[in-house]
């Protein structure tokens, strides 16, 4: 790895994020999402405010990764869901699972004690380095949603802190 840092995402950064996911969701294995977020008001509003990152080569944005909160129930504040999104030109340098290490402790610092990801069986690069990054495969989900007016299965992975809530 080399060339690029990961830095907090800033809100202008946003025309790169937005980028970046809509080559995600062309992709067909990314999200069930079919079209990008409009805006950068109506994507912040559905992240943690603490973990959200870029992966910059100069003022080129390559990647980025987010959490989301799973509940608005205390006793899940410290549960997420993890996003992590690499750009075609990017795709294969290493800067997702950077991403996702820098994600990881990132949300520790914010004191979030599970990650969990949902992820489509095909998407083998993702599933590989979510578990590089100490994410366990719990199961699969099947024909979870449609996507496309096909039916589709995820896997869902976990990632329990070894620093929060031990």
């Amino acid at each position: 790895m080399g060339g690029f840092v990961i830095v907090p995402m800033q809100a202008s950064d946003w025309p790169a994020v937005q980028r970046i996911y809509a080559e995600g969701i062309a992709t067909g294995n990314a999200t069930f999402e079919t079209a990008v977020t409009a805006d950068w008001e109506t994507w912040d509003a559905g992240k943690r405010p603490d973990c959200r990152l870029v992966a910059k080569s100069g003022d080129d944005v390559l990647g980025w990764a987010a959490l989301s909160p799973i509940s608005k129930r205390a006793v899940y504040a410290g549960v997420a869901e993890v996003s992590v999104y690499v750009g075609d030109d990017a795709r294969g340098q290493g800067v997702g699972k950077a991403l996702l290490q820098a994600l990881v402790l990132a949300s520790e610092e914010a004191g979030v004690w599970t990650l969990m990801a949902s992820i489509f069986p095909e998407n083998e690069a993702s599933v590989a380095i979510h578990q590089q990054c100490g994410f366990r495969l719990l199961g699969r989900r099947h024909h979870i949603a449609q996507h496309h007016g096909i039916w589709r299965d995820t896997v869902i992975l976990e990632r329990r802190s070894q620093v929060v809530g031990v």
